[in-house]
C-alpha cells in the first residue's frame, strides 16, 4: 500500500471509529454527519466522499464494530489464560458491551443482523463458530466441558438461540439479558458448580 493509500484507510478508520463512538453513546438517529464530522477532524463532504450517505456509513461502522470485538474475543480466545478466565472474561465483555451501547444503535444492529446481512453471516459462520468449536474442544480436553454433550448439540443450542434473537419482537427486549444469556449458555440453568 502506498502513502496516498495508506493515509486514505487511516482517515477511513478515524470516521468509522468516531462515527462507532458517537453512535454507541447517542444513538443513530440522533447523531449527524456533521458531528461525526467534527469528531473525526474532518469535513462532511470527506465523509459523503467516502461514504456516499450515512445509511452507507451505518452499515460500514456496524461491520467495524464486529471486526473490532472480534479483534478483542480472538485475542482473548487465542491466549494462555485458562478456560474458567476465558468464560468469566467473555461474559464480563458482554456485559460491558451490552452496558456501553445505546440502545438506539444496538437496534440497528440487530435489524441489520436479522435482515441477514451477508457480512454478520458470513462472520459468524468462517470466524466465530469454528473459534467457539476450538473453546469447546479445550474446555473438554481440560475437563470443564461435559465430553458426553457433543459439539454438534452445543452448536445446534447457539443456532436455536441465534435464530431466535434475529425476531424483531425478542430483540428489541433482550439487550438488558446479555449477561444472562451469555452464563446460560457456558454454565447452563445449575450455574457455575466449581466456583
Amino acid at each position: 500500500m502506498d502513502g496516498f493509500q495508506r493515509r486514505k484507510a487511516l482517515k477511513k478508520t478515524k470516521i468509522l471509529k468516531a462515527a462507532l463512538d458517537l453512535f454507541k453513546a447517542h444513538g443513530v438517529q440522533k447523531v449527524s454527519v456533521a458531528e461525526i464530522a467534527n469528531k473525526a477532524n474532518v469535513s462532511q463532504v470527506t465523509i459523503y466522499n467516502y461514504f456516499e450517505s450515512k445509511d452507507k456509513l451505518m452499515e460500514e461502522t456496524i461491520i467495524y464494530y464486529v471486526d473490532q470485538a472480534w479483534l478483542e474475543a480472538e485475542e482473548l480466545l487465542s491466549s494462555d489464560v485458562s478456560f474458567p478466565e476465558k468464560i468469566k472474561l467473555l461474559i464480563f465483555n458482554k456485559k460491558e458491551a451490552a452496558s456501553n451501547i445505546h440502545e438506539d444503535f444496538y437496534l440497528y444492529f440487530m435489524k441489520e443482523y436479522s435482515n441477514g446481512s451477508s457480512y454478520i453471516e458470513e462472520f459468524y459462520e468462517k470466524k466465530a463458530i469454528p473459534k467457539m468449536v476450538e473453546l469447546f474442544n479445550e474446555g473438554r480436553k481440560k475437563g470443564f466441558v461435559d465430553p458426553e454433550i457433543s459439539n454438534e448439540a452445543i452448536m445446534f443450542y447457539i443456532y436455536m438461540i441465534k435464530e431466535y434473537m434475529q425476531r424483531e419482537d425478542v430483540y428489541d427486549k433482550i439487550l438488558p439479558y446479555t449477561e444472562d444469556i451469555t452464563k446460560l449458555l457456558f454454565y447452563g440453568i445449575a450455574g457455575d458448580r466449581k466456583k
